[in-house]
């Protein structure tokens, strides 16, 4: 597999699109959960295709399409909640990593206390790093009002 992230021990991100035989890893090596953040309109497998071979392969499948522009504290606090329900181990991608590795770092924020600033630091420390993102600043932000 591509370069992953592992924020902690049930969070697994993919810093790269993968694809079947990326998934079908995955699976063999423990993951009880596939996450894909992409949109449809995306390049890689369709949202389709992931579900149908999480399915072959014994992963849950949750498809949370969200672009960059579609943060909100709801669409996060929405799938924490989903998360919440995945079997663990979960691995998690969109495109390049920065928007799954930015929602399971709010939703790590909100679980563990987490300010902003421990957030980006703690993605940067594992692979992911946001700071210098418009992404990275809405992380903070969520995390200060989330993870105190």
């Amino acid at each position: 597999m591509d370069k992953i992230a592992t924020l902690d021990s049930n969070h697994i991100v993919a810093l790269f699109t993968p694809d079947e035989n990326d998934l079908r890893q995955a699976a063999s090596a423990g993951m009880k959960s596939w996450v894909n953040f992409q949109e449809t309109s995306e390049k890689g497998m369709s949202p389709a295709q992931e579900r149908k071979v999480s399915e072959i392969v014994g992963l849950n499948y949750l498809h949370y399409p969200l672009s960059g522009d579609g943060l909100s504290a709801e669409a996060v606090d929405d799938f924490r909640r989903s998360l919440d329900d995945l079997p663990q181990p979960v691995f998690l991608h969109c495109a390049s990593g920065k928007r799954a590795g930015a929602m399971t770092l709010m939703a790590l924020a909100a679980d563990k206390g987490w300010d902003g600033d421990t957030a980006l630091a703690e993605g940067k420390k594992r692979g992911i790093d946001l700071s210098d993102e418009k992404i990275g600043q809405f992380v903070k932000s969520y995390a200060d009002q989330k993870g105190q």
